[in-house]
């Protein structure tokens, strides 16, 4: 079966690419022979971090801030003045926030609203022409969704809008999927459990709250670069083409709980 899990040649677009679960799939993408477009907010961090993937494979940078509807559609049509298509969309820029229940602000819900769901919107549909022109009904052009477990359970941190928002996202990419399926384009979300991100950063750094987190994985460790580039890479490939409308937990099992 050669080939079916190949993603060489690829045109792949990864928000959120420079740091955290978004630069591990750029790094995956980039290592497997796609060629990689990242983006993020702060603009010299994003043209280093392209720079460094572009020593394991081929990887340029489009500084782009999509907590707003025209950050969306500016880095759209940044990303089909340089390719006319693209096989794979990876949304995975976001944001969290927490705070106790009776103090937990508005502002947050409007935050996270804006750059976890709305931009998720905005940009796949910005995104369509490209989309549409990679597509075909053997290999169909991509979109992957990062939302979360925190989406799928009740967390065990206050973060309600977080929360809230990646349920949207995944609820998002299911209308997405059933709207785009007959353009032969798919829509599925990938569900990460803990990872080594910035968002994750304060739990996983002090060595007493990782090794309680650790023991509410039935697989018993945090997740891994691999694990989430390879369920990214999957998902884009000639393996995946007939999986769209799913939500795929990367957890370590934490959602077989309940």
């Amino acid at each position: 079966m050669p080939g079916l899990f190949s993603v060489e040649g690829k045109t792949v677009l990864v928000t959120g690419g420079s740091r955290g679960i978004g630069l591990m799939i750029a790094r995956g993408f980039a290592e497997a022979g796609a060629n990689v477009i990242i983006s993020s907010r702060k603009a010299e961090v994003c043209e280093a971090v392209a720079a460094e993937l572009s020593t394991v494979g081929s990887c340029v940078a489009i500084p782009a801030d999509l907590s707003s509807t025209d950050g969306a559609e500016r880095l759209a049509a940044s990303v089909l003045a340089r390719t006319p298509r693209l096989d794979v969309l990876v949304n995975n820029a976001g944001a969290t926030w927490g705070a106790p229940l009776e103090s937990y602000p508005e502002a947050a819900f409007d935050k996270l609203w804006a750059v976890n769901v709305k931009a998720v919107f905005r940009l796949t549909t910005a995104l369509l022409p490209g989309l549409r022109a990679a597509a075909s009904a053997d290999d169909p052009a991509r979109v992957i969704n990062i939302g979360s477990i925190d989406g799928l359970r009740v967390p065990w941190m206050e973060v309600y809008a977080y929360s809230a928002t990646k349920a949207a996202v995944h609820m998002l990419t299911r209308s997405l999927a059933h709207q785009l399926a007959s353009e032969h384009i798919t829509v599925n979300a990938i569900a990460p459990g803990p990872f080594e991100s910035k968002m994750m950063a304060f739990a996983l750094d002090d060595p007493t709250t990782r090794a309680s987190i650790e023991g509410q994985v039935p697989l018993g460790r945090i997740g891994r670069p691999d694990d989430m580039a390879g369920t990214a890479i999957y998902l884009s490939s000639r393996a995946a083409a007939y999986l769209t409308g799913a939500v795929i937990p990367v957890d370590g099992g934490i959602t077989t709980r309940g």
